[in-house]
C-alpha cells in the first residue's frame, strides 16, 4: 500500500482543495471519524472519485458493480452475516481465482474467512464504493434478505412468533369455553351469566387499580435515566459511536422533506450517523422523492424486497441487517425528535446496567390543538409516556414500546431476533419479548414530536391495528403460561397480562357494561337483579362511576408535566373517546380471524401546520 496519506493524495490529484482538506481535518480532530467518510459527508468529493483514490493508495483495481458480471450463486455461498460484517461481496469464481469487491481495506480476517469458504482460490480483491456494496448485497442475496427479514424470528423460536395466530391448545381451550357457556345458557341461564359477570367485574376492578397505581408511581418518580445539559456539554464527540437510524417509509413522499430536515437538525456528528431510508418496491413516488432530496452521503436508501407480509417490522429487519451502528433507533417519517436525543441515549446506555437493551423516548404531538381528536390523542400519549411507562419501569414491569424513538443496542437486538413481521404491533411485542429474556427497557428524558391523527377513519385504522397487535402479543405469550411465570416472574407476568391482554378486553367489554347500565336506567327492569347480588352490584357501580372518574382524573394530571393546561377540560370527554376505542377493538377482533397480518396504513401529512411544532 502507498505511504502517501489520503488527504495529500486527493489534493495532489485536484479532487479536493487545501481549504476543503483543512475543514475535513478540523472535523476529524473533533469527531475522530475516517477522513474519506468526512469528505463524503461534507460534500467535498464524489463516491466514485474517493473509491478510485482509495484503490490507488491500496494498490488494488477499482470496479463498480455495474462494470462487472455479478454471479449471484458465488456471492450467496458467502454467509450473509460474513458479507455484512466485512462489507465484502464475492463477484466471480472460475475455480481458480475468486474476485471479491470491498469498500474498506481488506483485513487478514477477511482473507482467512474467504479461504475457508472458497478453498484453493487466488484472491482478486477489488475496491468499490459503499453504495456499490449495498447494491451488490441486495442483488446477490435478495432471497436471503427476504427470508431473514420475514422468517428470522420464526426459525429462531417459533413460540415467540405471531406467524401462528392460534395454537391447537388455544383452539381447544376457546372452543371448550364456548361450548361450556352455550350449554350453561341453555340449562341455567342466570347462573351462567352470573358466573361470567363475576370475573368480568373483578377484572375491571383489577385493571382500574393497576393503571391507577402505575400512573401514580410514574407521577411520583423521576424518569428512569435523566441526562443533564452539563453531561451533554462534557461529552467528547470522539468517543461517540456510529449511530444507525432506521426510517421505514411507505407512501410518505409528502413528509419526506420534513423528515430529512428533522434528521439534519440532530445534535450528533453527521459523519457518525448511519441513516437508512427503508422504502418499498411498490412505492416509486417515495423513492423518487428520496432521490430528489439528495439527502447526503450518510443516508442510504434501501429498497425492501417485495414479500408478504408487507409490514413495518419486515422493513426494519432489512434495516437491521444493513445497520452499521453500535446503537440503533427507529423514527417514523413524520417524526421530529429533540436534537440532543441521540447523545442522551448514548450516555444513558453507558450509565445503565448491562441488561438495559432499549431506551424509549417519550412521544407527543406538535398539532395537539388542531381538533377534538388531536387533543384527546395528546392527552392519551401524555399519560402513557410521561406517567404510565415510567410507572411500569419503577415497578419493574415489562414496558411495551412505542412504534418510534426506540433506541437499541444493535447486537442485542439481533440476538433477540429483531422484530416480528407477523405482529402488527411489533414494538409492544419486542418490549415484552426483551423482558421475557431478562433484558430491561428504560425511559430516557427526551421527546419525539409526531403528527396526531386528526381524521376519525384514519385514527380507527391505526388504533385497530395497534389493538390487533396487542391481541397477537397476548396470544403469543400466553401459549405457555407457567413457562412465562418461570421465565419472567410473577410480577412481570401480572403486568403483561393486565396491560397487553387487559387493554383489548377492556375496550371489548366496556360497551356491553355501558349498554346494560343505560338499559337499566331507562327501563328500571328487575330482570338483571340475579346477575348483580349486592357485592357485585357495589363493585360494578364502583367500576362504572369511580373507575371512569379515576381514568378521567389521571388524564387530567397527565398534561401538567408538559404544561398543556388548555387540555384539562377535554379530559371530561374521555368517555366519547373510549367509544372510538371500542369500535376499533371490534374491528381488530374481526381482523384477527380474517386478516391477522394485514397492516393498515396510517396516512400522514394531514395537519394544516406541520412545521408549527410546539416544542
Amino acid at each position: 500500500m502507498s505511504s502517501i496519506r489520503l488527504g495529500e493524495y486527493l489534493v495532489q490529484r485536484g479532487l479536493i482543495t487545501e481549504q476543503q482538506l483543512a475543514v475535513a481535518l478540523q472535523q476529524q480532530e473533533r469527531t475522530g471519524e475516517r477522513l474519506g467518510r468526512l469528505l463524503l459527508i461534507l460534500g467535498f468529493i464524489r463516491r466514485l472519485d474517493l473509491g478510485r483514490a482509495l484503490a490507488d493508495l491500496w494498490n488494488l483495481p477499482f470496479i463498480t458493480i455495474t462494470d462487472t458480471a455479478l454471479v449471484p450463486a458465488v456471492a450467496q455461498r458467502f454467509p450473509l452475516d460474513a458479507t455484512m460484517r466485512f462489507r465484502a461481496v464475492p463477484l466471480r469464481d472460475d475455480g481458480t481465482t475468486l474476485t471479491v469487491a470491498v469498500a474498506d481495506a481488506p483485513t487478514a480476517e477477511l482473507r482467512e474467512t474467504l479461504a475457508v469458504v472458497y478453498p484453493g482460490r487466488t484472491l482478486d480483491i477489488r475496491v468499490t464504493t459503499e453504495w456499490d456494496i449495498d447494491q451488490a448485497i441486495g442483488l446477490a442475496n435478495r432471497r436471503k434478505v427476504v427470508d431473514a427479514s420475514i422468517y428470522g424470528l420464526y426459525f429462531r423460536d417459533q413460540s415467540e412468533s405471531a406467524f401462528t395466530v392460534f395454537t391447537l391448545p388455544q383452539y381447544v381451550l376457546f372452543g371448550a369455553l364456548i361450548i361450556l357457556v352455550l350449554a350453561g345458557l341453555w340449562s341455567a341461564p342466570y347462573a351462567t351469566l352470573l358466573a361470567i359477570n363475576v370475573p368480568i367485574t373483578i377484572f375491571f376492578l383489577t385493571v382500574i387499580i393497576f393503571r391507577t397505581v402505575v400512573g401514580i408511581s410514574g407521577a411520583a418518580s423521576e424518569t428512569t435515566v435523566s441526562v443533564t445539559a452539563d453531561e451533554l456539554r462534557a461529552l467528547d464527540e470522539r468517543d461517540l459511536p456510529i449511530y444507525s437510524i432506521l426510517v421505514p417509509a411507505y407512501r410518505e413522499a409528502a413528509v419526506l422533506p420534513q423528515l430529512l430536515r428533522s434528521l439534519k437538525a440532530l445534535d450528533y456528528p453527521a459523519d457518525k450517523l448511519d441513516i437508512l431510508l427503508l422504502l418499498e418496491e411498490d412505492d416509486p413516488s417515495t423513492l423518487a422523492a428520496a432521490k430528489a432530496a439528495a439527502p447526503g452521503a450518510n443516508v442510504r436508501i434501501l429498497v425492501v424486497p417485495a414479500g408478504q407480509p408487507q409490514t413495518k417490522p419486515k422493513a426494519c429487519n432489512v434495516g437491521l441487517l444493513f445497520a452499521l451502528g453500535e446503537y440503533l433507533v427507529i423514527y417514523d417519517a413524520e417524526d421530529q425528535p429533540e436534537s440532543d436525543q441521540l447523545k442522551k441515549a448514548v450516555l444513558a446506555f453507558r450509565r445503565g446496567p448491562a441488561e438495559l437493551v432499549c431506551l424509549q423516548a417519550a412521544l407527543n404531538y406538535y398539532n395537539a390543538s388542531e381538533n377534538f381528536l388531536t387533543r384527546m390523542f395528546t392527552l392519551e400519549y401524555s399519560f402513557w409516556f410521561d406517567y404510565l411507562l415510567p410507572g411500569l419501569d419503577k415497578l419493574r414491569m415489562p414496558i411495551p414500546l412505542g412504534g418510534t424513538s426506540n433506541h437499541f443496542k444493535t447486537k442485542v437486538l439481533r440476538d433477540l431476533g429483531g422484530w416480528d413481521p407477523f405482529n402488527v404491533t411489533e414494538d409492544a411485542d419486542l418490549g415484552i419479548r426483551a423482558a421475557m429474556h431478562g433484558y430491561r427497557v428504560g425511559i430516557v428524558n427526551s421527546t419525539t414530536f409526531e403528527e396526531a391523527n386528526k381524521n376519525v377513519g384514519n385514527w380507527i385504522r391505526q388504533r385497530s391495528r395497534w389493538i390487533k397487535g396487542y391481541m397477537q402479543t397476548a396470544l403469543v405469550f400466553s401459549r405457555d403460561p407457567m413457562g412465562l411465570v418461570r421465565r419472567a416472574g410473577l410480577r412481570q407476568t401480572l403486568g403483561f397480562t393486565l396491560l397487553i391482554a387487559g387493554t383489548p378486553l377492556i375496550f371489548l367489554l366496556q360497551p356491553i357494561s355501558v349498554l346494560l347500565t343505560i338499559g337499566w336506567v331507562i327501563t328500571r327492569t328487575t330482570a338483571l337483579d340475579p346477575l348483580f347480588p349486592p357485592i357485585i352490584l357495589y363493585l360494578s357501580l364502583f367500576n362504572l362511576l369511580l373507575g371512569n372518574a379515576l381514568a378521567i382524573y389521571i388524564n387530567m394530571f397527565a398534561v401538567f408535566r408538559r404544561g398543556l393546561h388548555g387540555l384539562v377540560l377535554f379530559s371530561l370527554l374521555n368517555p366519547f373517546y373510549w367509544v372510538l376505542h371500542s369500535i376499533a377493538a371490534y374491528k381488530a377482533l374481526g381482523q384477527l380471524f380474517t386478516r391477522p397480518y394485514y397492516w393498515e396504513k396510517t396516512t400522514h401529512g394531514l395537519t394544516r401546520h406541520p412545521a408549527a411544532a410546539t416544542h
